[in-house]
């Protein structure tokens, strides 16, 4: 089915990290607005053009800690999971589960 429609998550992203999130979790793009609406409200073209960078570095370092040189090469495998529940209804793979996590 994912290859018949896309994927776009609106909802709670406010980092880059939300993004490699959503797109390790199958979404094909995800939208920013509130974090746009806010950085275009403060500082016009430039708070958009910092938050956008922003965004980049953010998603370059998650990247990089997960080994992904490219957004296709995010998975299920590239997240890691602190709650053996949200593992379970994600569907992530159980070697992904970090125990020291769970109560942090």
């Amino acid at each position: 089915m994912k290859g018949d429609l896309k994927i776009l998550v609106d909802s709670g992203i406010r980092s880059g990290l939300d993004v490699v999130r959503m797109l390790a979790l199958g979404a094909d793009c995800t939208m920013i607005g509130r974090s746009y609406i806010y950085a275009l409200a403060a500082k016009g073209q430039a708070g958009v053009e910092q938050l956008l960078e922003l965004y980049e570095k953010e998603m370059r370092v998650a990247m990089t800690l997960t080994g992904a040189k490219t957004l296709s090469d995010l998975s299920h495998d590239s997240l890691v999971q602190n709650s053996k529940q949200l593992g379970e209804v994600l569907n992530l793979p159980e070697r992904n589960f970090i125990p020291e996590l769970e109560s942090a």
